[in-house]
């Protein structure tokens, strides 16, 4: 695996279960991926059908940019330096297989009141009634930890059940000597959140570190609930 979280060095090779999940997590992932349908409200939402993965960050966290390494696209998630681009919910279907949505940005206090009320009461309902989303991965800026606004979030998911994962961002930006302390702090702070999913991503969009493990990570929850299309 290639997460910076990283492991002692002259680690063993995973076992070959591990090394079967990260195979099916690349060959997963290689399939086409196409844009489905945006639902800038409840109304416009797709029927159910795949299950799902949900991608959700503050404004500016590079949630498109990982979106688009996770599935080794380069336009499929349009990436911004505008924050608060992503004004709706956007599907996409990858290979027929996996449903992946990327949600609104959180936190930018730029959007008007009004706007953020749309969101939320958005992001509210399709929680609610998705009964086919397996797991959120909730994307935290690398360099700063988890702020207030992300705790908040999670207190949100955590009163609506809807499982989460952590995935720090920005890897390359932090100084080796900080991933694994990043890592462990955002770890512990889980702990007293009971909907989130207790290990921690560390990735880089611009060196595809811990690509491979995020794409393992969802390979796992796919097999473990019985809808891995890929036999391992």
């Amino acid at each position: 695996m290639d997460g910076l979280a990283a492991s002692p060095q002259g680690e063993a090779a995973p076992p070959a279960g591990e090394r079967d999940l990260v195979e099916a997590g690349r060959l997963l992932f290689a399939r086409e991926c196409v844009f489905v349908a945006g639902a800038p409200d409840v109304s416009a939402l797709p029927p159910l059908g795949l299950p799902e993965i949900a991608f959700a960050g503050r404004s500016n966290v590079g949630k498109s940019s990982l979106v688009n390494a996770l599935t080794g696209r380069k336009t499929l998630a349009r990436v911004s330096h505008t924050p608060g681009r992503t004004q709706q919910l956007n599907f996409f279907d990858l290979g027929g297989h996996l449903g992946i949505v990327d949600m609104p940005g959180y936190g930018y206090a730029a959007v008007s009141k009004a706007k953020i009320a749309d969101w939320t009461a958005l992001v509210e309902q399709y929680l609610r009634g998705r009964t086919t989303l397996q797991r959120i991965f909730l994307l935290v800026d690398g360099r700063h930890g988890l702020k207030e606004v992300d705790r908040e979030q999670m207190t949100d998911f955590d009163r609506a059940a809807a499982s989460y994962q952590v995935v720090l961002t920005k890897a390359d930006e932090l100084k080796a000597a900080e991933r694994a302390s990043r890592v462990a702090d955002t770890q512990a702070a889980l702990l007293k959140h009971p909907a989130a999913f207790p290990h921690v991503i560390l990735t880089s969009s611009q060196t595809g570190a811990g690509v491979l493990d995020l794409r393992e990570s969802v390979a796992r929850l796919l097999a473990e609930r019985g809808a891995l299309p890929l036999k391992i």
